[in-house]
């Protein structure tokens, strides 16, 4: 069997990295998708200064330019707290020495639940991946970036969207995703299938704010749309994250209006 070749390779020399055509995104086949950025600064962030003892509760990471998938890529990361229960972590995203998207990074210390009751959402009740046919579209998963099982809805249809969602490649060539690294590169997706619409995606989202609660422990993360909103051309997007377990977490975007909507949207 082939294997699918890696968003990027890594120059270990240099501590570079260089996206493959695959990393390429849907507004400009020359740019980098905004899930491979994201991926990155949390590949990144995790190999540096991740720990056993501590969960990656919130990345927030800013998309403010475009890069060229023709251009190596450079991250430089600084550990702004240390603390015993508390690691903070700021990251930037440089693209031919020009900073293109930065990032920051809570890490809180595991500890015991506090005592009590608390109130919390049920448990979606979605069927396992397992259960779901395998789709036969080749156009899903932006021609196979990824691999979805779809539950209900799709990407701009008028009303409930959920999905499961797995990754089919290496974020950096020779190293295996790691939970944090899997959930965060498809973290981006909130912002496609939160905030198309029936007339094609019109939205590029400026940010994801990913929040856990803990890391997924199944290859499969669900997606369900609980939130859009637009007001003066800026939207907000919200998607509860799963894995097959139950609950992990959320991913929260920003996104503004483009003059040329995505009007032909793959499917998921």
């Amino acid at each position: 069997m082939t294997k699918n070749q890696p968003f990027f390779t890594h120059d270990r020399v240099n501590d570079t990295f260089m996206p493959t055509p695959v990393s390429n995104g849907p507004w400009d086949a020359n740019s980098l998708h905004g899930r491979v950025v994201v991926g990155l600064l949390a590949h990144v962030i995790e190999q540096r200064h991740g720990s056993e003892a501590f969960v990656p509760a919130r990345l927030t990471v800013d998309m403010f330019r475009l890069p060229n998938i023709t251009t190596p890529i450079e991250v430089t990361t600084k550990l702004v707290r240390s603390g015993l229960r508390i690691k903070v972590v700021e990251a930037e995203f440089f693209s031919g020495a020009t900073s293109m998207a930065r990032a920051s990074c809570q890490l809180l210390r595991k500890t015991e639940n506090a005592p009590g009751n608390v109130w919390s959402p049920p448990n979606w009740d979605a069927p396992k991946p397992a259960d779901i046919p395998r789709p036969t579209d080749p156009r899903l998963g932006m021609n196979g970036k990824w691999t979805t099982r779809p539950i209900i809805g799709h990407m701009g249809s008028l009303g409930p969207r959920r999905l499961w969602m797995s990754e089919v490649r290496e974020l950096v060539e020779g190293v295996p995703m790691s939970p944090f690294v899997h959930v965060a590169t498809g973290a981006d997706f909130a912002s496609p299938f939160a905030n198309a619409g029936d007339q094609g995606l019109g939205y590029i989202n400026s940010d994801v704010t990913l929040y856990l609660h803990r890391l997924p422990v199944t290859p499969w993360v669900g997606f369900d749309v609980v939130n859009h909103h637009a007001t003066d051309g800026i939207a907000i997007g919200e998607c509860w994250l799963y894995d097959e377990e139950g609950p992990i977490g959320t991913s929260t975007v920003a996104a503004l209006a483009q003059r040329k909507p995505m009007t032909n949207v793959p499917p998921p």
